[in-house]
């Protein structure tokens, strides 16, 4: 009798996301009946030039349960709804985005930039992946671009796959790229010089350091997508989105017949003005999502009427183009539902508390430490980085003053904590980037998770170094 002898290979099926979005709010619902409703202080202070809401440490305190609302059951199943609502810009930009970037894929003006892309550096493709990932990452830490790159992402998922990759390594370069510059920010107007003005340290003070720390954790990401990205060219059946199709997906044989004609570079050069309107906008003007939507899609129908298309024929396209990102944008908006539950029950200032009294009587290195877990699990109640910073560095400038940290060392661990858990929380920007990408979120955290628990430990090692250095 012939003996072999054969491995079972075990999978977990992971949920259908609305699922896990389902799951997720049930639990933050019945955790609106366990926490006591409370609420700190807040007064209004200019920052910057920019009048913020700050809350007032020391002020925390409970308030009768009458003017909480914890979830019944019909404030959970209206929690969807209302999180679609609340959500309603950054899915409107899921729609929006993808309609124009669907217009100008069509008039092949990308086909022609890429295909003379690929040409340019046949045989070097990979030189692509840190070049691209360093313009996103620079970006976002000089100057807190991360919006303005949303249009990009369609485009790089699509590159992504032309390299040989999969959808996954071109988000990747985009996503990453951004939020590593956020996560290791030199200069950002919203992290950095909000962060460092509410906790009275001078502006862009220990930027060597913030220097370290970008170079760390860049490279650390470039690495791992290389990593991926090798897995996946050696043996496409690796990749997490096998036999997943990609509405943005580029053939690289085809896209290298493509030559780069005289109306696509018209295109590409009103793409490229809209982009710099985009960054002058954000950072001059305080342009928001509703501003970055409509510059990009006047980019798109300038564009296709360059290429001589109909005004019906533009319509059309627009259509087709929301249609294929219909659950990513309702799963975006679907996501803040476990946000809204919390809200209305009156308990994000009683979590909030809760993890900075944590903090109290632990040595100053474990401290700093804990500060990076605290704006982690912060992050994702209050997914805004300046808006995080508004309500966590007022009361956790003085817990780092108690336990022997500097305020310069909080402003470093809020600065990790509120960039990476964007990347990981369904209620941050990992579902805006999914979303324009056509990557489940599902796909998002198989590769991202590894790669954040490796950033996480490099947190912490970073945010002692500081503490032991007397940063």
């Amino acid at each position: 009798m012939d003996k072999t002898n054969t491995k079972k290979r075990f999978s977990v099926k992971v949920p259908h996301t609305l699922i896990i979005m389902f799951v997720l709010t049930l639990i933050m619902s019945i955790l609106t009946w366990i926490l006591p409703p409370g609420q700190y202080e807040y007064e209004a202070v200019e920052v910057e030039g920019v009048v913020r809401n700050l809350a007032v440490p020391g002020s925390f305190h409970y308030i009768d349960k009458s003017e909480g609302n914890p979830a019944g059951l019909l404030d959970f199943m209206s929690s969807f709804h209302k999180g679609l609502i609340e959500a309603a810009d950054i899915v409107m930009l899921i729609f929006l985005v993808n309609a124009a970037f669907g217009l100008i894929i069509k008039t092949g003006a990308i086909h022609g930039f890429l295909g003379a892309l690929l040409r340019k550096f046949s045989g070097k493709e990979k030189i692509l992946i840190p070049l691209f990932f360093m313009i996103f990452a620079l970006g976002g830490s000089l100057f807190g671009m991360l919006n303005e790159f949303n249009g990009l992402v369609p485009i790089f998922t699509g590159l992504g796959v032309a390299l040989g990759y999969d959808p996954l390594v071109g988000m990747a370069i985009v996503t990453l790229g951004a939020y590593m510059g956020f996560a290791g920010s030199i200069m950002n107007p919203y992290t950095v010089v909000v962060s460092q003005s509410i906790a009275g340290v001078p502006i862009y003070s220990d930027s060597s350091y913030r220097v370290l720390i970008f170079l760390v954790i860049c490279i650390t990401a470039i690495w791992y997508i290389f990593r991926y990205a090798k897995k996946v060219k050696k043996d496409p059946t690796a990749s997490f989105m096998y036999g997943i199709k990609s509405e943005h997906a580029f053939n690289k044989d085809e896209l290298s017949k493509y030559e780069l004609t005289s109306k696509h570079k018209i295109i590409l050069l009103i793409v490229l003005a809209s982009l710099g309107v985009i960054m002058w906008g954000s950072i001059k003007q305080g342009w928001g999502t509703i501003e970055l939507t409509a510059i990009f899609l006047l980019m798109g129908i300038i564009s296709a009427f360059v290429d001589g298309w109909s005004a019906d024929k533009i319509a059309r396209e627009i259509i087709e183009g929301s249609k294929t990102v219909v659950f990513a944008a309702l799963i975006t908006g679907i996501a803040r539902a476990s946000l809204i539950v919390l809200q209305e029950a009156k308990v994000v200032d009683t979590v909030i508390n809760y993890l900075a009294s944590a903090l109290q009587g632990i040595p100053s290195v474990l401290g700093a430490c804990g500060m990076v877990v605290v704006q982690t699990l912060i992050d994702f109640v209050i997914p805004s980085g300046s808006g995080q910073a508004a309500v966590t560095i007022p009361i956790m400038a003085p817990v780092g003053d108690v336990i022997g940290i500097s305020r310069q060392v909080v402003t470093i661990a809020f600065q990790f904590g509120d960039a990476l858990s964007n990347l990981l929380w369904p209620t941050g920007g990992a579902m805006v980037a999914c979303g324009l990408s056509g990557v489940p979120i599902d796909k998002w955290w198989k590769f991202f998770l590894p790669l954040f628990g490796i950033l996480y430990i490099e947190s912490f090692i970073l945010t002692a170094a500081a503490v032991l250095l007397g940063i």
